[in-house]
């Protein structure tokens, strides 16, 4: 898997848009907008419309939620925040 960060670009209303994204990350992000059946540039769009910091950071942060709700670690608040439970816990 490479790790290499690539510069991307999209056009999101009509002007063009560039993020930088590892291959992992990217391949993510088409399957996402596959499963969803739209555009790729409509699912940056979308995360471009509620995101707080930088584009790419947001994307990797979409990608990595995605994938969490797909493993089904979304019902563990513990594992989303890499909390352990130690025997003190219980």
């Amino acid at each position: 898997m490479s790790s290499d960060v690539r510069k991307r670009s999209v056009t999101i209303a009509g002007h063009r848009t560039s993020f930088s994204l590892e291959d992992a990350f990217w391949s993510e992000l088409q399957g996402i907008a596959t499963r969803r059946d739209m555009a790729i540039a409509e699912l940056v769009a979308e995360v471009d419309e509620g995101r707080d910091g930088n584009l790419s950071s947001a994307l990797r942060l979409y990608v990595l939620a995605d994938l969490q709700e797909r493993l089904g670690r979304d019902r563990d608040p513990d594992m989303l925040s890499g909390h352990e439970e130690t025997p003190e816990d219980q």
